[in-house]
């Protein structure tokens, strides 16, 4: 059984009530044990999956856990990524920018913390919340003391994901 996507998508012109909007699906598993069996299956996809994304090094995979506080991104990642070798793993939270991030554009720690060829890595909250956060309010990025030049989006040539 798989989850259907098209259950948490919102259609365009539609209106959004939070309290009726689904937050979780039924449960695919019948018991404790197909949950356990399922999972250790695929821990061993994952793993085998790893061992070829870094035998390839030629591309590299990002996981983005977005969600609020005590969500249980941390028990996910644990969860998940349990079954990977974890020299070829990096995992990522982040959290209020430190001293050196300030003297950076704000997705510069994102960007510098992406994923090298023939490696995993993992955001624990995304730039998403960053970025949302500075639409909304944008004189919290003025307050950083971060130039109008940094405000404008990365060049093309940053974004390609082949180098």
């Amino acid at each position: 059984m798989k989850i259907d996507s098209a259950d948490f998508r919102v259609r365009e012109g539609a209106l959004v009530q939070l309290g009726k909007w689904p937050t979780r699906v039924a449960p695919i598993y019948k018991s404790k044990s197909q949950y356990h069996a399922m999972l250790d299956e695929h821990i061993r996809q994952l793993s085998e999956q790893q061992s070829l994304l870094y035998a390839d090094d030629r591309y590299a995979v990002l996981f983005i856990f977005q969600a609020m506080d005590a969500a249980g991104k941390d028990g996910v990642i644990k969860h998940v990524m349990s079954g990977v070798n974890p020299q070829g793993c990096q995992v990522f939270s982040f959290k209020h920018p430190s001293a050196q991030e300030l003297q950076h554009d704000f997705l510069w720690r994102t960007t510098r913390d992406l994923p090298e060829r023939g490696r995993i890595g993992i955001f624990n909250r995304s730039y998403y919340e960053e970025v949302l956060i500075l639409r909304v309010h944008p004189e919290i990025l003025a307050g950083e003391g971060v130039a109008s030049h940094a405000r404008q989006p990365a060049p093309a040539a940053m974004m390609d994901c082949s180098t």
